[in-house]
């Protein structure tokens, strides 16, 4: 690259190339979490993790509007429970606590409940990338049908349904490792 007239350089002299204003400052580091996020979750679509964003918005919110009424409030009571077992359903924390408890939900809880991160927590691949793989090429099934989309919620009620396709050569593999393999599926 040339050397810049002086002209030149006086005109760029406040102007940075490296370092964009949008990675600085209170935006970089969203911008920093949410890449390190997308990488972490192998969230493959970008818009996902902002959806995320905002039902975890959305969530801050309730919970704010909530904090404001009364604490012996019949309303506040019966709305508070409900957005508890509806998140504790959905499986984002371990424990049910209170209004607490709900505010440390963040887009990480979304992403630890998604297909492929729950499917290395029960050990059916070893790496997240390996669990996308799969999902995307048909080998996983969430009760009765298989399962394509990688971005899929499993709730706790879900858990117990995910299991491999009975077409699949790697549930073959696995039964023949265990030495499970039923007479009827080596026709």
């Amino acid at each position: 690259m040339r050397n810049l007239k002086y002209h030149e350089h006086k005109l760029l002299k406040k102007s940075d190339f490296v370092v964009w204003k949008r990675e600085t400052g209170r935006q970089g580091k969203t911008l920093k979490r949410e890449a390190e996020v997308v990488r972490r979750y192998m969230i493959q679509d970008p818009q996902d993790y902002h959806r995320y964003n905002k039902i975890v918005g959305k969530i801050t919110q309730l919970v704010s509007l909530l904090k404001k009424l009364p604490e012996d409030d019949t309303l506040r009571i019966r709305y508070t429970d409900d957005l508890l077992n509806k998140l504790f359903d959905m499986g984002l924390f371990a424990n049910k606590g209170g209004l607490e408890s709900i505010d440390k939900v963040n887009v990480s809880a979304f992403c630890r409940r998604r297909l492929p991160v729950m499917m290395v927590r029960m050990k059916f691949a070893e790496r997240v990338k390996e669990a996308v793989e799969l999902i995307e090429q048909g080998h996983i099934r969430v009760g009765p049908s298989v399962v394509k989309d990688p971005a899929l919620i499993v709730t706790r009620a879900m858990e117990d349904f995910v299991s491999w396709d009975d077409k699949s050569k790697i549930r073959r593999k696995v039964l023949e490792y265990n030495n499970k393999v039923d007479d009827y599926d080596l026709l």
